[in-house]
């Protein structure tokens, strides 16, 4: 590796993982390096933007082209562009909160979300991670991986608890994966938010590979077996139909 690019980067991580940002001397202690090689290094991030310095309280944060770069990465993204229509389809028909979610290092990624028109609040953000093994989106994803990524993905990032419901033993979430691969779809209830059930169903690419989920949320109340029951054939429709615009025929053999 570029010794100077390594820095660099591990200094972007550093100050992104801090809402008020780090100061010079902490980020010297963190990086083992003096503090004129600090300033160096974020001299050159402010220059570019990535980094800037809170004028009162001195301290380093992450700059403001983040936010166009994100901006461009999620509208490079074939999937969310051809995802769109659909999406406010089932928000429209539902009025639940719709997520789309890829699959990016081992994690589930939201790259869009749609509200609803009813209230609820959740933790979920565009550009925000997730756990794959305790959402409808990240476990549906989970279930069309290879096997041997499925297992490294639970030894790496471990099945932590994060309501009363959470899956915590592997063979019951390999388990789980299996059902989801029979019915099609994927739920999770109360597994990762308390009080709220989502549903989930596959997208596959031209290759035949999974390249991500389309999710409903909603609270448990509102979403019961019956619910469920009644939107799956439409919603798993859905699922096909952007999955047929991303170049996926039914007629190809599916991963893993």
């Amino acid at each position: 590796m570029v010794k100077s690019v390594d820095r660099a980067l591990t200094i972007i991580k550093l100050v992104s993982t801090k809402r008020d940002g780090y100061g010079v001397t902490e980020l010297a202690g963190e990086l083992g390096l003096n503090k004129s090689s600090i300033f160096r290094l974020l001299s050159t991030l402010m220059e570019h933007g990535f980094i800037e310095q809170d004028t009162e309280t001195k301290r380093y944060r992450l700059g403001y082209q983040y936010l166009e770069l994100s901006s461009k990465l999620l509208d490079s993204i074939d999937i969310r562009k051809e995802a769109a229509p659909y999406l406010k389809e089932l928000e429209d028909m539902t009025n639940e909160v719709i997520h789309l979610v890829i699959y990016s290092q081992k994690e589930a990624v939201y790259i869009e979300k749609l509200e609803g028109n009813e209230t609820l609040r959740m933790h979920s953000q565009v550009g925000k991670r997730a756990p794959m093994h305790c959402t409808s989106a990240g476990k549906t994803i989970l279930a069309y991986l290879p096997p041997a990524e499925v297992m490294e993905i639970i030894e790496q990032k471990g099945l932590p608890r994060h309501t009363e419901h959470t899956i915590t033993d592997a063979d019951e979430l390999l388990e789980n994966l299996r059902v989801i691969r029979e019915r099609g779809y994927g739920i999770e209830r109360e597994e990762n938010e308390v009080g709220i059930t989502c549903i989930a169903v596959p997208i596959f690419n031209f290759r035949g590979e999974i390249a991500g989920s389309i999710s409903i949320s909603g609270p448990s109340i509102r979403m019961g077996e019956e619910r469920i029951r009644e939107m799956k054939d439409t919603f798993m429709n859905i699922g096909k139909r952007v999955s047929q615009r991303l170049g996926y025929s039914s007629r190809m053999s599916r991963e893993p």
